[in-house]
């Protein structure tokens, strides 16, 4: 079986699929690699790297895309500068496996059904402790929220920790945290190792155990209503709940030097958080992170890609930050993707068995067909928004 890494063409993606420590591990398992000349130079793994590793290096990505068995990713399949797609580049009866955003992009894997490829999403991976290690959302995630720590740290105009200094005691910083998945939890733990005191909060009350476990104060709201979705994850909460959680966190708002929003509904637009209103009550001087910018934000002044003042407030909309980190976010992901590839591929054949749940939820398309039925119903909705 050959086992393709492609080389990224998304504007900014420095992660490659698989790292040469992994491919090692899998060429002794009998697998055929495939490497695509440069795919690992932005994440500082050299081609030489990969063939001592006992990769194949090809210089032909029409060859490596037209005739591997399997193709790893990062990013989502996107449109060439020769205008070819990669989705066409793939031969049908190919295993497409990468992160494919099925959810916001229906469309895609439409495409990827029609052209006959079997395609498994990585953001379908459930959240059960067996899939753990395959989990490539919570991996990534947790360079982000690192991430987003040390760009508030260097963002704000002030220290993190309290310094004791013969000009006086320097208090220090206030960090509030919205959102407490593995990105919050993530920024929560670095913010506390840089010295700030830290406040979070999150819809779901069983996190809350969680964020004080990392020296962390948990902020309470009882909204009344289901806030967990199906695998943990934060459920999308109606009007009057979002309303009764801005009412109560508008008072740590205006206390925080920074602000870390991270809450996200797969599929759908962030959930405002911080309104333009909120924004202004906050100290001249203070920033705000928002690692939901891809989805919009979660703060209304946010613009994704970019970074913006109001009222002397700083607002800053990174994309994809895993990507800043690519040495370690691709180690992590290629054990990801080495973890799924070990429970599909049997003796060096493709094995899927749908009676798996995990292979039944992160299989999208296969045998011409959408296999998911969330994707299904995105895919309708977002017909009916065409026609409407």
């Amino acid at each position: 079986m050959k086992i393709a890494v492609a080389k990224e063409i998304e504007v900014g993606e420095r992660r490659v699929a698989l790292v040469p420590d992994v491919v090692g591990k899998l060429v002794k398992q009998g697998l055929e690699v495939w490497v695509e000349a440069g795919a690992g130079d932005l994440s500082y793994f050299s081609d030489a790297a990969y063939e001592s590793a006992g990769a194949q290096v090809l210089n032909d990505g029409a060859r490596l895309w037209g005739e591997a068995d399997v193709v790893l990713k990062v990013s989502p399949p996107r449109e060439r500068e020769d205008g070819q797609s990669e989705i066409d580049r793939l031969r049908p009866g190919a295993v497409l496996i990468s992160f494919l955003n099925p959810l916001g992009e229906p469309s895609r894997i439409q495409r990827l059904a029609e052209r006959g490829v079997t395609a498994i999403s990585m953001e379908m991976i459930p959240r059960t402790s067996r899939a753990q290690s395959m989990d490539a959302l919570s991996s990534q995630a947790g360079v982000a929220g690192y991430q987003a720590a040390l760009l508030g740290a260097a963002a704000l105009p002030k220290f993190f920790p309290m310094l004791t200094t013969a000009a006086g005691t320097i208090p220090p910083a206030k960090v509030f945290v919205m959102g407490a998945g593995v990105a919050g939890l993530q920024a929560i733990a670095t913010c506390r190792r840089l010295g700030a005191v830290v406040e979070a909060f999150d819809i779901r009350p069983a996190v809350k155990e969680e964020v004080q476990s990392l020296g962390a104060k948990f902020v309470e709201v009882n909204l009344e209503e289901d806030t967990v979705a199906e695998g943990g994850y934060a459920k999308e909460i109606s009007e009057a709940a979002k309303a009764r959680s801005r009412q109560i966190i508008t008072e740590h708002v205006k206390q925080a030097d920074v602000i870390i929003t991270t809450a996200q509904v797969p599929g759908k637009a962030a959930p405002i958080l911080l309104t333009e209103e909120m924004v202004a009550q906050m100290k001249p001087g203070s920033v705000v992170v928002d690692l939901a910018a891809e989805q919009g934000g979660n703060c209304a002044c946010t613009e994704p890609g970019k970074d913006v003042v109001k009222n002397g407030v700083t607002i800053m909309g990174p994309i994809n930050l895993p990507s800043s980190l690519p040495i370690h976010a691709s180690q992590m992901y290629a054990k990801n993707l080495t973890s799924l590839l070990q429970l599909i591929v049997k003796d060096g054949e493709l094995a899927l068995n749908f009676e798996d749940d995990i292979i039944a939820s992160a299989c999208v398309a296969h045998g011409g067909e959408i296999r998911n039925e969330r994707v299904k119903a995105a895919l309708a909705a977002a017909c009916e928004g065409v026609r409407g």
